[in-house]
């Protein structure tokens, strides 16, 4: 019987954290079908998808503060009922300002479900545990962000792009009420406020940031190269349709599988090979996408989640596992760098598909890579010599 209420209970997180996220990544496959719809540019498209995240990012702070003091399932309830309500809006919105508008209201909500439901991970589980779990969150994450693009691209015709909305309010909505009303009342211990570190103390702490900028980096990259994947594939020599270029998006099942195996393997190798390793998978990957072949893009965007996933999952991982106070807080802040990290990608290789096109965009993103692997590449050395002379 209890192990039937932990696999119910991930379930339940499962099917929440894959809710939240399908509604992030609704719109991503069709960029090049809204540029047309409204007559804007692929950066001024590309809104619909660098709002919600900028959203996320500024909420994320104020949630962490939340969740250490409050219980999660009222937050929750607020949370997924408000994100599933601007997805209907989304639905019939005619003008293009006011459906950026929602996406970013649907951003301020989001950190109220992720946010909050790894604090509770975090809370109920024994620190030996972490990893995997962090590995187990992640895969819901891709499970979502997948799941969201095929909605988008590929179940609802792209010309009706509208109706996507539509099915991700509802199974949002579905998901949020199951967890508003089943999770466990009791959410483990929460901080006294003497106890909690505050965002300075996390912020002072280098072990910390060094994890920080690693969600800041990686993310920067991973929004950047899906967000102008589709201008890339929808161009010559390519020419390829919206249900082709969502296809592209399969790659993210790499991700599923890729998220419990980079837990177990932190705890092999070590959380900062894994890192290094992944960031180098991920450059490598990259570099085969200027090969002008859809079979070899294809293959090379699944070494991009498998990079990406390998990175994030060990950064999660290795974040818990350091923290005794303030996880919120703590993790609030991971979420924060992660999500700037992406909002700034996006607009920043959005200058850089305008001067070098996708060869722009894919240089960047190898550039910026080297901040997760050198961070990986310390870790490595700071695990193998834990009272040597590298010291934070």
């Amino acid at each position: 019987m209890p192990g039937e209420k932990k696999i119910g209970l991930q379930a339940l997180i499962f099917s929440l954290v894959a809710a939240a996220f399908s509604t992030i990544y609704v719109t991503q496959p069709v960029l090049p079908v809204l540029r047309e719809e409204f007559g804007v540019s692929a950066s001024t498209a590309s809104l619909t998808i660098s709002a919600v995240i900028m959203g996320i990012s500024l909420a994320n702070l104020p949630f962490g503060m939340l969740v250490d003091r409050y219980p999660i399932r009222p937050i929750i309830l607020l949370g997924g009922s408000v994100i599933a309500a601007c997805g209907l809006f989304c639905a019939v919105a005619a003008d293009l300002r006011l459906l950026i508008a929602a996406r970013f209201v649907q951003g301020l909500f989001v950190p109220s479900l992720t946010t909050c439901l790894v604090v509770h991970l975090v809370r109920s589980l024994p620190a030996e545990r972490l990893n995997v779990v962090a590995g187990s969150y992640v895969s819901a994450t891709v499970v979502g962000g997948l799941g969201g693009r095929l909605l988008g691209g590929w179940i609802h015709p792209p010309l009706h792009w509208r109706y996507a909305f539509v099915t991700a309010s509802a199974l949002l909505l579905a998901a949020t009420l199951a967890a508003a009303f089943r999770l466990p009342k009791d959410e483990g211990r929460r901080e006294a406020q003497q106890e909690a570190a505050g965002f300075a103390a996390l912020l002072r702490r280098p072990d910390l940031l060094r994890v920080y900028f690693v969600a800041f980096g990686s993310f920067f990259v991973f929004s950047s190269v899906f967000n102008y994947l589709p201008f890339y594939l929808a161009a010559p020599p390519f020419r390829a349709s919206t249900q082709v270029i969502t296809l592209a998006y399969l790659s993210y099942l790499v991700g599923a599988f890729t998220g419990p195996a980079a837990g177990r393997l932190s705890n092999r190798i070590g959380n900062g090979a894994t890192m290094a390793l992944g960031s180098a998978t991920f450059a490598v990957a990259i570099a085969a996408t200027f090969i002008p072949s859809l079979p070899v893009i294809a293959a090379s965007l699944a070494g991009v989640c498998a990079g990406f996933f390998a990175i994030h999952s060990a950064a999660a991982g290795s974040l818990n596992l350091r923290l005794s106070t303030g996880r919120g807080r703590a993790n609030s802040l991971y979420v924060l760098f992660y999500y700037i990290g992406g909002s700034i990608g996006i607009t920043a290789s959005g200058i850089a598909f305008h001067l070098a096109g996708w060869h722009g965009v894919g240089a960047l993103g190898i550039l910026v890579l080297a901040l997760p692997f050198a961070t990986g590449v310390f870790e490595m050395r700071r695990e193998q010599h834990p009272r040597g002379n590298i010291v934070d």
